[in-house]
């Protein structure tokens, strides 16, 4: 069916739209869910759906993409990007049509298949030449039986890795909220406004290529650190040599979806930072790396967010960060101390992170070879 507005109503006949349709499942959206009346689907001669039809989105993101058709509880129809595919029952299970369009193959054929330059669509015609690989009908059960128990595995692994991976993040986050929040004697708290001084960097007239690296806001991502995406370098000139970075400097970001991050400069090429960077330089005895420590814990954020002007596009300029409250020992030796321990702390935190960021890979790609295997006539038996 086609979607108009004016075909649509507050109640009725429920219309499952592309976006229900994920990728080997379906999507439940009630709070986006559309009508059309009884009335409407006689005129327009829709076409039911029911329980157990397979539904192709002929859209993005990915095209093709595949689910099956629970019970709502409600009389059902399509929009027009979505293909309705009934497989005769003596010839292939509708769920090994799942799992195979989650596989690389199926993917491939779908990408040969599409068309359109600015958003990419596939036709029903074209869907027709998909190839699907169809032993016998035991031969899918016994294969579609090995891969529900191989990706249950799957999915629990994964589940406890992505939970590691949380728990080790948070670790870290709670230590550094008791160490800001229980602070000992000998410490200040002072408005970043009085005991630094902030510039902002350079608007770059030109970019050629040169020998130093052009910092953008772009360039930090939301951890704070910097990105390895496209670099633009720049030719050096007078004006330009005012903006070097030097190591161990400190950049926050000004706007953006990364707005009042910092950025640690800590031995990296030679750069000039951008006009949307602000340079912190502190006046009193601070040490550069305890305030970017500080600017990951919730005693920067929350005022922080407070402080930020603009709803689209955040602002967080020098006049909102010279009334940040920071709180530090006044003794070199005990930040420095502080520091040593929020690095261990660090590192332990990061080697963790690795192994189950990698585990969460490992299963990706362990997937990926189940499905080869399964579509290759080689799968056996599978443990995750």
């Amino acid at each position: 069916m086609d979607r108009k507005k004016k075909d649509q109503s507050s109640g009725g006949i429920l219309l499952i739209q592309t976006g229900n349709i994920g990728a080997g499942f379906f999507k439940d959206r009630k709070e986006k869910a559309r009508h059309i009346s009884e009335k409407t689907f006689d005129r327009l001669r829709c076409t039911e759906i029911i329980e157990s039809d397979c539904l192709i989105s002929r859209l993005p993101d990915p095209v093709g993409r595949v689910c099956i058709l629970p019970n709502t509880g409600e009389k059902m129809i399509t929009a027009v990007d979505c293909t309705i595919v009934r497989f005769h029952k003596k010839m292939i299970l509708s769920k090994w049509f799942i799992y195979y369009s989650l596989s690389h193959e199926y993917q491939t054929q779908i990408d040969q298949q599409v068309s359109g330059a600015t958003r990419q669509r596939i036709s029903r015609k074209n869907l027709g030449f998909i190839k699907i690989p169809l032993p016998s009908l035991t031969e899918q059960k016994r294969i579609v039986a090995i891969l529900d128990e191989a990706f249950e595995k799957i999915t629990k692994a994964k589940e406890n890795a992505e939970k590691n991976l949380k728990n080790t993040k948070e670790v870290f986050e709670s230590y550094l909220q008791s160490v800001f929040e229980n602070k000992g004697d000998g410490w200040e708290e002072k408005k970043l406004g009085k005991i630094a001084n902030f510039e902002y960097g350079y608007t770059a007239k030109s970019k050629e290529n040169g020998d130093f690296r052009y910092v953008r806001i772009t360039d930090i991502d939301s951890e704070g650190n910097l990105t390895n995406t496209k670099k633009v370098y720049l030719t050096s000139s007078t004006e330009a040599m005012n903006f070097i970075v030097q190591n161990n400097d400190l950049l926050m970001t000004r706007t953006g979806a990364t707005f009042a991050k910092v950025l640690l400069y800590e031995d990296l090429e030679p750069s000039i930072f951008a006009s949307y960077l602000i340079r912190i330089k502190f006046k009193d005895k601070i040490e550069n790396k305890f305030y970017w420590y500080f600017s990951k814990s919730r005693f920067y954020w929350d005022p922080a967010n407070k402080l930020v002007s603009g709803s689209a596009q955040p602002h967080f300029n020098g006049n909102a960060l010279g009334k940040m409250i920071f709180s530090y020992p006044k003794s070199l030796s005990e930040q420095e101390l502080m520091i040593k321990e929020f690095d261990k702390l660090s590192q332990k935190t990061k080697k963790l992170e690795t192994i189950y960021t990698q585990k969460l890979t490992d299963l990706e790609e362990l997937k990926k070879s189940i499905f080869a295997k399964a579509f290759n006539a080689e799968l056996t038996e599978v443990s995750a």
